[in-house]
């Protein structure tokens, strides 16, 4: 927390009972919460509610996923690495977590694989066929 250069756009909390102080301290600084809510907690201290099972591991495994998957959508979308938008001029001036800028890169790489892949698979039926 003392290494965040900013305040967090969005807070996701997996069990509002155990996690009452975070709840609270993401009110107090009217940061949104996106919390699995089971049925032991109170959905007024919540933002964006997700019914669910907080308690198992596999359904919090499950929608944890899902958020961070989206999240790492978002991010790309925002960043116009995907696109090349114009919006990614606004998004550069943001500062970005050390996960996210590997995200990016990752997403860039994952890009340019595809054109080497191609050629590679074109030179492999010819070699086949001078062997034949």
């Amino acid at each position: 927390i003392r290494e965040m250069q900013k305040v967090p756009s969005a807070v996701w909390i997996v069990d509002t009972k155990k996690e009452h102080i975070a709840v609270g301290e993401a009110r107090k600084l009217r940061i949104p919460v996106v919390a699995i809510l089971d049925t032991n907690c109170d959905p007024d201290e919540v933002d964006y509610k997700i019914p669910g099972n907080d308690d198992a591991i596999r359904s919090v495994t499950l929608l944890t996923r899902v958020i961070a998957d989206a999240v790492a959508e978002g991010l790309i979308a925002r960043s116009g690495a995907a696109t090349g938008d114009a919006k990614a001029d606004k998004a550069a001036g943001e500062p970005l977590a050390e996960w996210e800028r590997d995200l990016l890169e990752g997403e860039k790489k994952a890009d340019e694989k595809p054109a080497e892949a191609p050629a590679a698979e074109a030179e492999k039926p010819a070699a086949d066929a001078e062997q034949a």
